[in-house]
């Protein structure tokens, strides 16, 4: 018995010293970032959160607020071959995916070649992913769920890791099409990227309009990565958190029983379980990159509007009177820490 328990002892020590390392890469790996990504902290910790789930991003922001610059600078960092699609109406399926072409040998004899494309890569950036039509928009569903694309009758395995970095404009929506609920679903989390604040600013000019501009540097390795994904499986979740996140999640559910009033009286269609794993995965990641050794519920709360606010829809009434959904997510998570704060006053 004393074997066995040392035996435990020493694994849990072991996955310690693991996390604590991985921690202390990524602290480093947010030092580089911000050398040519000045500011938006919560953008950049919400990205290497999904990077860390093993997930995609949505960015939400206007243009010029950085957000090519931030993934292209995320390749560097993290370590990982990637590529760009600008998405225009007249994108194709193929023009992301690859296609076969007929070649012909110095024999005379033919063969078809596959031309792998864009997606067969690590991490993409589908700039602007709402201006392709839903045929194209489609063609990312299957590599976003399965890490894996169909061309021609043949299953194609992406990079590994893969990721998407899909970044939308807010404001324009001539000419768009909006992503269908079953591709939203598909985002880990969906990031506003909103101005910079003055002192912000001042630094982003400063650093951007001169001969030089600071440059960053390669942290993690892909297989680094894939090794702290799966050690971000191993961090242990607590008992309340885990039901905090259930009781949180079934609350935004208009039809479920334990949801509020309000709830109830404006949202259309609520969150599934996919977004209850977001959760779990996303307060890890978390408390990893703040330098803590399990979540705590306060990350999920922190992580409820990125997680569900695109995994929720309003009703028309509720549209109609100009209500929002991260303005109802704020209530409902705000209705636990009051919950919560009342509990543990008794």
């Amino acid at each position: 018995m004393a074997e066995t328990e040392n035996d435990g002892a020493t694994g849990g020590e072991d996955l310690i010293a693991r996390i604590e390392a991985v921690e202390a890469k990524l602290a480093e790996a947010k030092r580089s970032i911000t050398r040519r990504f000045v500011g938006q902290e919560q953008v950049v910790d919400l990205t290497l959160s999904a990077l860390l789930c093993g997930g995609h991003a949505l960015l939400i922001g206007l243009p010029g607020l950085g957000k090519t610059r931030l993934v292209e600078t995320l390749s560097t960092v993290m370590g990982l071959d990637g590529n760009r699609i600008q998405f225009t109406p007249d994108l194709m399926p193929a023009d992301i995916l690859g296609s076969e072409v007929l070649e012909t040998a110095g024999d005379g004899s033919r063969a078809f070649r596959f031309l792998p494309g864009p997606v067969f890569c690590q991490l993409l950036m589908a700039d602007e992913i709402n201006r392709a039509s839903p045929r194209t928009q489609s063609a990312l569903l299957q590599a976003m769920q399965e890490k894996q694309v169909t061309v021609a009758g043949e299953d194609r395995d992406l990079g590994q890791p893969f990721h998407v970095l899909a970044t939308q404009n807010p404001i324009e929506q001539e000419g768009t099409y909006p992503l269908p609920e079953a591709q939203l679903d598909r985002f880990l989390v969906k990031i506003d990227v909103l101005y910079p604040d003055r002192d912000t600013e001042r630094d982003i000019l400063l650093s951007t309009t001169g001969v030089e501009e600071g440059a960053a540097h390669a942290v993690f390795s892909a297989a680094e990565l894939i090794e702290a994904q799966k050690l971000l499986r191993l961090m242990p979740v607590g008992e309340s958190v885990v039901e905090l996140i259930l009781d949180l999640v079934r609350a935004c559910r208009p039809d479920d029983p334990t949801a509020p009033e309000r709830v109830r009286e404006t949202v259309s269609w609520g969150p599934g379980p996919r977004a209850a794993q977001a959760l779990m995965m996303t307060t890890r990641a978390r408390a990893m990159l703040q330098g803590r050794l399990a979540p705590s519920a306060e990350d999920v709360l922190a992580m409820a509007q990125p997680v569900l606010s695109h995994r929720m829809g309003l009703n028309f009434a509720a549209r109609a009177r100009g209500d929002s959904l991260d303005g109802l997510i704020a209530e409902v998570a705000e209705s636990f820490t009051t919950a919560g704060a009342a509990g543990a006053a008794a």
